[in-house]
């Protein structure tokens, strides 16, 4: 399994790279780069095993990476970017606080507007993203109590594979959209939210019956510079 995280890391970040060099080979003309980071407010949404909507709270989280922003036409740009990305969610019952965490390397591959306004740019952008979990853990919290399980990443459970993990897919595929506002000094802040369109749950070989369709969904600010 740590084998094919690793090889799924290198190929997002080599199709990153390799995009990059190939538009900078082509004259490179008002290609730039950016780096940013931010919070996050992540939810996961869906129904449980029954079928019942999920009932949970918003999980503060954060994100740091890279983009390049390629000119198409005037105005118009490819935004590929790579990006760490932590989500989850918490819920609440009684005394007991549980928490799901999870983190991703993500490729969003946004198009983006860019138009003048002021000193500056607004900037309007839409787009697929591709992430791939790196790491995860489910924290059980009560008083002076706490529980931490780490999250067993698979597509499939089989009836041999132990029951008491947590267990979530590792891919996860969704949308982007994003407002903001970048300054002619390259110094930017934007807001961006994300929905996930790709169940993240697993299928259990066990369980013949099973409504559970569990998704990230989130939104969050980020600060960031562009030279």
């Amino acid at each position: 399994m740590k084998k094919m995280k690793t090889k799924i890391i290198s190929t997002l970040t080599f199709i990153m790279l390799l995009t990059f060099a190939a538009f900078s080979q082509q004259g490179g003309t008002g290609v730039t780069f950016g780096a940013l980071g931010g919070v996050n407010f992540q939810n996961l949404n869906g129904t449980d095993f029954s079928g019942d909507k999920l009932e949970n709270d918003l999980l503060t989280g954060f994100h740091a990476g890279v983009n390049a922003q390629i000119p198409i036409v005037p105005e118009f740009y490819f935004q590929p970017g790579l990006l760490f990305s932590t989500k989850g969610a918490q819920d609440k019952e009684g005394v007991i606080t549980g928490k799901t965490k999870l983190s991703y390397i993500e490729l969003p591959l946004n198009f983006l507007y860019k138009g003048a306004l002021g000193n500056g740019f607004i900037i309007l952008g839409f787009g697929p993203y591709l992430g791939y979990a790196i790491g995860g853990k489910v924290t059980q919290e009560g008083g002076p109590v706490a529980l931490e399980s780490d999250i067993v990443f698979q597509s499939v459970v089989e009836t041999t594979d132990p029951a008491s993990n947590y267990y979530m897919k590792p891919l996860d595929v969704g949308g982007n959209i994003l407002f903001g506002y970048e300054l002619s000094s390259g110094l930017f802040a934007q807001m961006n939210a994300q929905l996930g369109m790709l169940k993240i749950n697993p299928e259990y070989k066990a369980l013949s019956t099973d409504e559970s369709s569990i998704k990230n969904t989130g939104f969050g600010f980020s600060l960031g510079y562009r030279f």
